[in-house]
């Protein structure tokens, strides 16, 4: 049996982007913060990301037919901290709203709108297929995720 603590380790050392995934839910704007993040395919063009079933949220994104992933930006540290502490996911949080509604934030290094293509068990999480319908870039360097830490390039 491998040693969860010990494999968790072992993943730390593999560097990955940060991300806050949001969702409009019947009470609201949610977000999660999630390094699970992958893309897929170019035609369609298709990205991924894994919520865990434990989080109070996961049932709210499992359900969404549309959601927007956010690469966070290097200056979004304490946003995506907040993001994967709340059970709310994205309380005080000045939310924008593009034309259809879907709730974002400004300023993160990508963003890509997403309708729901598939999704599939993952063990302990799931994982979230999305067709990307628009997205934005800027010049903002990007946050990752290193040995358990946020770190900056």
């Amino acid at each position: 049996m491998i040693n969860q603590d010990d494999f968790r380790s072992a993943l730390g050392k593999y560097v990955t982007g940060i991300t806050i995934v949001t969702c409009n839910s019947k009470d609201g704007p949610i977000g999660i913060t999630a390094n699970s993040f992958s893309s897929l395919s170019l035609s369609p063009p298709l990205v991924l990301w894994s919520p865990a079933k434990a989080s109070k949220r996961h049932d709210t994104f499992l359900a969404a037919e549309k959601f927007i992933i956010h690469i966070a930006n290097e200056d979004q540290i304490e946003l995506c901290k907040s993001f994967s502490k709340s059970a709310d996911g994205g309380d005080g949080v000045n939310w924008e709203f593009n034309n259809e509604g879907e709730a974002f934030i400004k300023n993160c290094s990508a963003r890509f709108e997403c309708i729901k293509y598939n999704h599939f068990d993952g063990g302990d999480h799931s994982i979230i297929v999305g067709e990307v319908k628009k997205f934005e870039t800027t010049d903002h360097k990007p946050l990752v995720y290193w040995g358990g830490a946020y770190k900056k390039l």
